[in-house]
């Protein structure tokens, strides 16, 4: 009787945590499908910014729209824009609103989404005349920028690269965050380097390399892959779900590794410079 007394208190522990944990489990679960029912089943719903060229637009120009298509015929399904300026209070006001489910572009990592895998890695880039006297500098330490004048967008990674090689006091900055329906300081940049107003321009590459591609066929877009010191420059691009959206994640997922191909000729055709994961090298036309 001693020994049966002396098991009933573990055998009670146990018990009390073999419910807690099927309790865990039900929420779990339940959370789950929650989420995932907030996602639609009649549209790919995409969250964007109506002016964000060259990536979103609301005329369906950018190459994220293109994308977006990709997705949507993949899933057999017709796209959904909620537009948005792509400033403060765009994620709340869109993803977390449930007004929408994935945003098209999002860098890795970022807390305010859930991220898929990435789907491409690009780079910062220093735009020059391809027949001017910068066309050959591939490194901000280049002691031929020394003297020019670089556009630059404020509070930018290159900036710190630019300080560090004593470019900041002739830089003319941009603004980072607008709404781009009535300001856009990348094209206002290129604009400038197009009248001589600057020397060179430094934006990141999907951005940069597209408009380049796009209104600019005398300009050289040079990805900027030989900064040893951070910041880092190159970045992996991802979808961005909400917070606990696992299973459209892992849909997403599945999509992107299955037409990695499709999305590679997309970004390529539009001007994207695409470098490897881990910013060493440009990606293989083949890949």
């Amino acid at each position: 009787m001693r020994s049966a007394k002396r098991r009933t208190p573990a055998l009670a522990c146990r018990a009390r945590a073999l419910t807690w944990a099927a309790g865990l489990a039900l929420l779990a679960s339940s959370a789950v499908a929650q989420t995932s029912d907030l996602v639609s089943k009649t549209a790919l719903r995409v969250c964007a910014d109506p002016a964000n060229a060259p990536m979103s637009m609301e005329d369906g120009s950018g190459y994220e729209n293109q994308l977006a298509d990709l997705i949507a015929a993949k899933l057999e399904l017709p796209v959904e824009y909620t537009w948005f300026p792509m400033a403060t209070g765009f994620i709340r006001q869109t993803l977390r609103a449930n007004r929408c489910d994935v945003v098209m572009g999002y860098a890795q990592g970022h807390e305010l989404v859930l991220n898929t895998n990435h789907y491409m890695t690009s780079v910062y880039v220093l735009i020059v005349p391809e027949d001017g006297p910068l066309a050959a500098v591939e490194a901000l330490s280049d002691p031929a920028l020394k003297e020019a004048r670089i556009g630059i967008v404020a509070g930018s990674p290159p900036a710190t690269h630019m300080a560090r090689n004593g470019l900041i006091g002739r830089a003319k900055a941009y603004n980072l965050t607008v709404d781009r329906r009535v300001e856009s300081p990348t094209v206002d940049m290129l604009n400038d380097l197009e009248e001589g107003e600057i020397d060179a321009a430094i934006l990141w590459g999907p951005i940069g390399g597209p408009l380049v591609k796009q209104a600019h066929p005398g300009f050289k877009v040079i990805p900027l892959l030989k900064e040893e010191l951070p910041p880092r420059l190159f970045f992996r691009i991802t979808m961005g779900v909400r917070q606990g959206d696992k299973v459209w994640q892992r849909k997403l997922n599945s999509l992107i590794r299955r037409h990695q191909d499709e999305i590679n000729a997309i970004l390529r055709d539009a001007g994207v410079p695409l470098v490897a994961d881990m910013g060493d090298g440009m990606l293989d036309a083949g890949q």
